[in-house]
Parts: structure tokens; C-alpha cells; sequence
């Protein structure tokens, strides 16, 4: 169960290690890690706009290739499409995740990925912020690094693609 305030650890030295101050220069900016996917409608169409979006807000990003899979945690003839981005951010990780929903509610038509009982259901969109400067990060609406990243290979290889060397916080 997440915790009523956010809790937050940031480990010292090193790239990941630079401010959260919110209008800072490229200096204080931290890497961000993300995933969009999609299993239905023009998957690839989708995944197009999203990167657009995000490269608009956060430009230099970086994108890697894109990676067909399964389904995770719920059954459906639809395979995903996903693709990692990291992006150099100087925001809190809330404004962050903020930018990261608005930005999937323009693209994605604002549908849910879950279904009436509350399980995972096929998407249009769905972006997800897996790591955020090596941060621990815990709150209502938000955990860092995401929870389950490191069991999701259509997670995994586009990060790895784009950060050959990146280690979880947690190890």
C-alpha cells in the first residue's frame, strides 16, 4: 500500500544526482526512463504521436526500437507494441507524471486501461514513468522505480537499449 506522502531517496554522485528545481538548466536535470505501448487501433500510429508529444516537451529524447509482446496480466488476442524513452527532466516527479498523462490522455483519448472489476484491459496508450534518477519514490499516484519494470521484458530491452549499464535503485 502506497503511503499517505510521498516519500523520496535519491542516491548521491553521479549522472542521476542533479536537482528537481523545476525551470533549471540542462545541468540540473535528471534522466527520465519511459514506456508507451499500445495493443489496439494503429499501434504504431499512436506510439508516433506520443514520441512527437514527448519530444516537443523534452527535446533531445532519446527513443529506442519497437518491441512486440504479449499481453501482461490479463489475456488478449491484441500484442502489445512498446518503445523506451529517456529524456533529460528537471521536474518534481508528480509534475513529471502529470506531463506523462496529459500527454496520454491527448493521444490515447483519455480511455482506461482497466476494465469494470479493475483488472488490465487493451489500450490505445499507455505511458508509464519506470525510473526517474535512480530515485526511490513513493506516493498515492506514483512509485519509483515502476514496481514491476524489472519482470517486463517489453520494458527492459528498450531501457537497456537506450542505457546499456542502468542498475534499479534497488538494486
Amino acid at each position: 500500500m502506497r503511503s499517505e506522502s510521498p516519500q523520496l531517496q535519491r542516491p548521491s554522485g553521479g549522472r542521476h544526482d542533479r536537482g528537481l528545481r523545476g525551470g533549471g538548466s540542462e545541468e540540473d536535470a535528471l534522466i527520465a526512463h519511459i514506456n508507451i505501448g499500445s495493443n489496439i487501433g494503429d499501434r504504431h500510429a499512436l506510439i508516433g504521436r506520443a514520441v512527437a508529444a514527448v519530444c516537443s516537451r523534452f527535446p533531445g529524447a532519446r527513443v529506442s526500437r519497437a518491441v512486440e509482446s504479449e499481453p501482461w496480466g490479463f489475456e488478449s488476442d491484441n500484442a502489445f507494441v512498446n518503445v523506451g524513452m529517456m529524456i533529460d527532466c528537471d521536474l518534481h516527479p508528480e509534475s513529471l507524471l502529470s506531463v506523462l498523462l496529459e500527454i496520454e490522455r491527448g493521444v490515447g483519448g483519455g480511455a482506461s486501461h482497466r476494465d469494470a472489476s479493475g483488472g488490465y484491459a487493451d489500450r490505445l496508450l499507455d505511458i508509464d514513468l519506470i525510473d526517474y534518477g535512480r530515485m526511490v519514490y513513493v506516493s498515492r499516484r506514483l512509485t519509483l522505480p515502476h514496481p514491476h519494470a524489472a519482470g517486463r521484458r517489453f520494458v527492459m530491452e528498450p531501457l537497456l537499449e537506450l542505457e546499456p549499464d542502468y542498475r534499479s535503485p534497488l538494486g
